[in-house]
């Protein structure tokens, strides 16, 4: 702990920026972690518990979805809460809540690219105020106080390259956290796409078209029966 405290001592006031960067790129992945490492256990098991019963009860389905708070869940319940709906609307209303789901997947990422873009330019500062600190504190005539000059250009070099490491690594830890969370990104919307596409197929096919086929049926058993009817002279 003490080592590390010198280190940071060394790269001088620009290094405390960097701690808070590195503070909240760390806070950051800790909250992604706890949203994304439960949703990537259970939403395999419950969209397929929830596909199984949309075949034989809309109903049981939706009693499935409403267990769970999960991002998967409310993406499908929110199609199974509406009564009898077309084949537009049931889409619509998965694609609503897809895109409300994706806006809460993304959170966190533009903190992430502050600190990819914010944490090598303090790096950059500190080599530069290091730096001047180095050139103003160099003896080139020599003298009695030339040692301490000395001393003191040294630990503005130290300052120079301490906060350019600094910065780098704290980007670089940054950018792997926020190319992980959009991988993850990604799968979940192809994820998504394809368990949306298999409900609203289960919807149209065991639902809504033998539905519409029972009411045509009916219409022309109506007219039929209509048309032996015997009009009275």
């Amino acid at each position: 702990m003490s080592n590390l405290y010198e280190v940071l001592a060394k790269g001088g006031p620009t290094m405390i920026p960097l701690v808070g960067l590195s503070i909240a790129t760390f806070a950051c992945a800790f909250e992604r972690s706890t949203f994304w490492i439960p949703l990537l256990r259970t939403e395999a098991k419950l969209s397929h518990d929830v596909l199984e019963a949309a075949k034989y009860s809309l109903v049981d389905a939706r009693t499935i979805a409403e267990r769970t708070n999960s991002p998967i869940a409310r993406f499908l319940l929110a199609p199974l809460k509406l009564k009898q709906p077309t084949p537009e609307t049931f889409r619509l209303a998965l694609e609503t809540a897809g895109d409300e789901e994706f806006v809460k997947m993304r959170k966190g990422d533009k903190l992430l690219e502050s600190v990819i873009a914010i944490a090598p330019l303090l790096g950059l500062l500190g080599t530069v105020t290091g730096l001047m600190m180095t050139f103003a504190n160099l003896n080139i005539g020599g003298g009695a106080s030339s040692a301490a000059a000395t001393t003191k250009a040294a630990a503005g070099i130290g300052e120079a390259l301490t906060t350019t490491a600094g910065g780098m690594v704290v980007a670089i830890i940054a950018l792997c956290i926020f190319r992980v969370s959009v991988t993850l990104q990604a799968k979940q919307m192809d994820y998504f796409s394809k368990v949306g596409s298999e409900l609203e197929l289960i919807y149209r096919q065991y639902w809504y078209e033998p539905a519409m086929n029972e009411i045509a049926r009916v219409e022309i058993a109506g007219t039929h029966k209509t048309e032996s009817v015997e009009l009275p002279v």
